[in-house]
């Protein structure tokens, strides 16, 4: 394992956040974003709560063996798992290290954020059962999970609790409609691949299922959170990937056609998702 410190770090002074990438850039990321780092920070980075502080991110390429120092790791206010083509219940070396770093940090109360093989990682570490999804093949799309009826007393949910609707993009790719509606939050869109978690550890807390099996989104206490589906994709990530998995016939092209014909359809509530995500990283916790 290579284990990195970050370029010229320094003595936190603002919000700090280090991205573990799971997977390589594949090459559309790579031109028309520059890479998922920047995926990553345009999707989560920016205020949170309003009060206007200053944030840096950091990348570690975990699927190359670099993890942040353990040193450095007071330094950051947050860390985001991101998912990977790889299975989170492997035994290569660096999934191995990965998930005893997030034991380290659960420990130290880090928040800690996990997308999608990130989710199943940080299941895996704490105990929880994790395993290919039982629907069997690829499972790429929209997909509509529920929220629980009941929310846990987390500070990062508390505008959720308040009420339990937001405000949220219309779904409607009319390009002429650009006003916002209010929608319950009880039945969400989110665009999901592959995997899932059959069971989150003793103590923690299901917040949503998916439509067919598994553990959607859980978290333990205000310090962990773990969504299956990829609230940081964008429309055309997803369809690169189904260009991607066609050509290499790892799926079929009634398959392809259906993802793509969904996407015209209809679109996730990327805006509600995204807001969680934020609020999970940069809500304080009570003393």
């Amino acid at each position: 394992m290579k284990v990195v410190a970050a370029a010229a770090y320094q003595p936190r002074r603002s919000r700090r956040y280090a991205l573990l990438l799971a997977a390589r850039d594949s090459e559309y990321v790579l031109k028309a974003y520059g890479g998922y780092f920047n995926v990553f920070e345009s999707a989560f980075g920016g205020d949170g709560d309003g009060d206007g502080g200053e944030e840096a991110w950091d990348m570690f390429r975990a699927v190359d063996g670099e993890l942040p120092a353990e040193e450095n790791l007071d330094g950051y206010d947050g860390f985001v798992i991101s998912g990977s083509p790889y299975d989170a219940y492997a035994d290569e070396l660096w999934i191995l290290r990965l998930c005893l770093l997030v034991q380290d940090l659960v420990a130290a109360r880090k928040r800690v954020l996990g997308i999608c093989f990130g989710h199943q990682v940080i299941c895996r570490a704490l105990g929880g059962r994790v395993g290919k999804a039982r629907i069997g093949g690829w499972d790429i799309g929209i997909r509509e999970v529920t929220m629980a009826a009941t929310l846990p007393p987390c500070r990062f949910l508390d505008a959720l609790q308040d009420a339990r609707t937001c405000p949220l993009t219309p779904r409607s790719q009319s390009a002429t409609r650009t006003s916002q509606q209010t929608m319950a939050i009880d039945d969400l869109d989110l665009l999901h691949i592959c995997m899932q978690v059959w069971e989150a550890r003793l103590g923690a807390e299901v917040l949503a299922s998916p439509d067919k099996t598994g553990v959607e989104m859980f978290c333990v206490g205000d310090h962990v959170l773990g969504i299956q589906g990829h609230p940081e994709y964008t429309a055309d990530i997803l369809l690169s990937l189904v260009d991607r998995l066609f050509s290499s016939q790892s799926i079929t092209l009634s398959f392809a056609e259906g993802v793509k014909s969904q996407l015209e359809a209809t679109g996730p509530d990327r805006e509600f998702w995204l807001r969680l995500c934020k609020s999970f990283l940069k809500t304080e916790e009570l003393p």
